[in-house]
């Protein structure tokens, strides 16, 4: 018999809470489901595992020995010497000298492509009309481009008698050797890099403003706000989870830095553009892998704090 219950099923309402919770299949039905889940999963759990958490957990462990590449064939016979990995990396006068020029990197780097990004965003937002997809495309090529060649076609135009000195020539300027000069050569990646970047942040900036409804600018220039009041109050403050999310994977990449320097400067000259990333790279190569681990922990963790720190800088006043 049809009662009250399956009538208002089959008419599609809800039934009231004292019939109770419909039964979609019983535990059998359940457990059928989730082996069917965890059949598709497992080939990524097993690379994952095996190319990546297995190796993550081998370098922690690492970190904590005396490993090096003589002990290759022994590597269950290393000590453990706790910490003085991590105490020795900055005990190193060379890692200080990377971590202070991984920060330059940062905190010059980031807010100049984060301008540059929103600055895009805003002009195909509202000042571009025609030609708005040329260029998006033109902005964001250098993304998908090779970085190895991006940093070698810049590293000829930077070069002493590149075509920045030549144009500079044109004027009566006689420009530095940009990449052998200690005092231009980080400033000279940082412009390479914001170029590149930009794109990125261009993308998603343009994503946030175009989710901000456009009555509230419509009230706010009735109210007699300008383009500036506009920008400060309106779209700064709805732009923040937005904001958010360009700095913290703009700061990501930016503190594990490598290819730039590695192709256009070789860390030089004088160490002034050697990074953490890159010091990492050359104790591998001398055989410090335990010193090399711990020096990587170390990255790890400035990432996290930076981005904690972005977080709470500029995470929404609802959150």
């Amino acid at each position: 018999p049809r009662g009250p219950g399956r009538l208002r099923a089959s008419a599609g309402q809800r039934p009231p809470p004292w019939e109770g919770p419909r039964r979609t299949g019983g535990a059998g039905t359940r457990r059928r489901q989730a082996l069917v889940a965890w059949l598709f999963a497992l080939p990524f759990v097993a690379v994952f595992t095996v190319f990546m958490l297995g190796p993550l957990l081998a370098s922690f462990g690492m970190s904590f020995s005396d490993l090096t590449i003589r002990d290759i064939k022994t590597p269950f016979a290393v000590n453990f010497v706790g910490i003085e990995n991590f105490t020795g990396v900055f005990q190193d006068e060379l890692f200080r000298k990377a971590l202070v020029n991984t920060f330059y990197f940062v905190l010059v780097g980031i807010p100049l492509t984060m301008v540059l990004g929103l600055a895009l965003a805003v002009a195909l937002n509202s000042g571009i009309e025609k030609f708005r997809s040329v260029f998006r495309v033109g902005f964001y090529t250098p993304v998908v481009t090779s970085i190895v060649a991006v940093a070698v076609v810049w590293r000829f135009i930077l070069q002493d008698s590149g075509l920045v000195n030549t144009v500079l020539g044109w004027v009566g300027i006689d420009g530095p050797d940009w990449l052998n000069d200690s005092t231009w050569a980080m400033p000279s990646i940082i412009l390479m890099a914001a170029w590149r970047n930009m794109g990125t942040l261009m993308i998603i900036f343009l994503a946030g403003l175009q989710a901000i409804p456009r009555d509230v600018y419509e009230a706010a220039e009735v109210d007699g706000a300008g383009s500036w009041r506009r920008f400060r109050s309106i779209t700064v403050p709805l732009m923040r989870p937005t904001l958010l999310l360009g700095a913290v994977l703009l700061s990501v990449g930016f503190l594990q830095v490598f290819e730039e320097p590695f192709v256009m400067t070789k860390g030089g000259p004088v160490n002034s553009t050697l990074t953490i990333s890159y010091y990492v790279y050359n104790q591998f190569g001398y055989g410090n892998y335990a010193f090399a681990s711990a020096a990587a922990y170390v990255l790890f963790a400035l990432i996290a704090a930076l981005a904690a720190v972005q977080f709470r800088l500029l995470r929404s006043k609802e959150d």
